[in-house]
């Protein structure tokens, strides 16, 4: 599966029963979202990047096509905008966790960047 057939997956909805994505699935789907990182904050892991642009209208011109998508797939990441750069958090808060859903959205992220650049 390359990153842009993962791109073109719909997020699911998720309910505090929802499987969390294990190491392994993780492993798998990693190469396809290389620049992600997971972190760990508050205890909870989540899928973080930040984004660079040449200057703050660029910058919030991608936060705003990455919370269309976010509405869109009715999955909603943290999104920090500042000069020249855009942190997004993808996680899901039903479980608390990672799910396929994540990397769904980190994968569909880089296709916006990649279109905003």
């Amino acid at each position: 599966m390359s990153d842009r057939e993962l791109a073109a997956e719909r997020c699911v909805a998720c309910r505090p029963d929802s499987p969390r994505l294990t190491d392994s699935e993780f492993a798998s789907l990693a190469p396809r979202i290389p620049e992600w990182k997971i972190v760990e904050r508050s205890d909870v892991p989540r899928l973080e990047r930040v984004y660079r642009f040449p200057d703050f209208a660029k910058a919030l011109a991608f936060t705003r096509r990455v919370g269309e998508l976010a509405e869109t797939e009715g999955h909603h990441p943290t999104l920090t905008t500042s000069w020249g750069r855009v942190k997004v958090s993808w996680w899901t808060h039903a479980i608390g966790g990672l799910h396929r859903n994540d990397v769904i959205m980190a994968a569909k992220s880089d296709e916006v960047y990649e279109g905003s650049t």
